[in-house]
């Protein structure tokens, strides 16, 4: 007698088995397909066409940075995958008093299923991946925002259809946010165009491992002069200009981004179905015009929410959901 066959695993999960168990301190740290397959996830968790139960699991949160998207994001997702969430507060935890985080990681490990991490260092992040047993999540550093990527780009494909060949223009100081929209964006064949003053581009070793991971598919590129950044553009996104430590630099940058924001004049010189994107909290009359962020281009809102359900994806791939 021919047995039943067994019911077809949902599309990418081999790509999603992969994931399970590992870290994600870098964009990098996925591949394309992987990348891809988180998209997909989240996109059918947002939809409502997946349920993924996590029932049991613990996420804990390392938070050295203020923090209002991430830290409600992460929690909500937590939630909805029917675990829970531990708030690990450095300044109420033995963190805050200068545990080595070698013991820290090793403690935690036998407490939670997962950690997002968000702290100044990428070094600080990679050590307590070297010592925990569990998933570690970076959940911004000063080098890269992974996590905001994923949701970028998901908001990306949201408005398009697919991403393969756009161009998206970054305009103003080349930050974490910056970094990892170029390593996920050469992952995915985006192009993507990085326009700062001198004296702020990305990390150069970052544009070189965005290149060559790009491997031809997509062009990854810094200029200097903001109507040449944006020209034609299909996405136009930028981020305050002093990032989180650098509130002493306020003053100096605004001078140094004289002529960096992102405004209706900006826009016009992009794609006519160009988005408008931002990672906030936003400077509205800095950075960008109060008339971009609320006008009929902008899904910076929908990016926000995005966050939700690529992290959502992220959890239950990284914990075998």
């Amino acid at each position: 007698m021919e047995s039943p066959s067994a019911p077809c695993p949902p599309s990418g999960f081999g790509a999603q088995s992969a994931l399970q168990g590992r870290d994600l301190l870098s964009s990098a740290d996925l591949s394309a397909s992987e990348t891809r397959t988180l998209l997909a996830l989240a996109t059918e968790l947002k939809s409502g066409q997946r349920q993924i139960d996590l029932g049991g699991k613990v996420l804990g949160l390392i938070f050295s940075k203020a923090s209002t998207r991430t830290r409600v994001s992460f929690t909500v997702a937590m939630a909805r995958l029917g675990g829970q969430t531990l708030d690990l507060n450095p300044s109420v935890t033995q963190v805050g008093r200068g545990e080595p985080i070698a013991d820290t990681a090793r403690v935690l490990s036998r407490y939670c299923d997962a950690l997002a991490i968000r702290t100044f260092a990428q070094e600080e992040l990679a050590e307590y991946a070297h010592w925990a047993s569990i998933p570690v999540i970076n959940a911004l550093t000063d080098l890269e925002h992974p996590c905001q990527a994923l949701a970028d780009f998901l908001t990306l494909q949201e408005a398009f259809g697919a991403v393969d060949g756009l161009t998206l223009s970054y305009v103003g100081d080349g930050n974490n946010v910056a970094h990892s929209l170029m390593l996920c964006g050469a992952l995915l064949g985006v192009n993507v165009r990085i326009g700062c003053p001198v004296g702020f581009e990305p990390s150069a070793a970052v544009l070189s491992q965005a290149r060559a991971l790009a491997q031809g598919q997509a062009t990854i590129e810094v200029v200097h002069e903001p109507l040449a950044a944006v020209r034609q553009a299909h996405a136009l996104y930028t981020d305050v200009w002093a990032s989180m430590g650098q509130e002493q630099e306020q003053a100096d940058r605004e001078r140094a981004f004289a002529g960096w924001c992102l405004n209706e004049e900006l826009l016009a010189e992009a794609d006519s179905r160009a988005i408008v994107l931002h990672c906030l909290p936003a400077h509205r009359g800095e950075e960008i015009s109060a008339g971009v962020i609320e006008g009929c281009a902008s899904r910076v809102f929908d990016q926000a929410e995005n966050r939700l359900h690529v992290q959502q994806a992220l959890l239950a791939a990284l914990l075998g959901g």
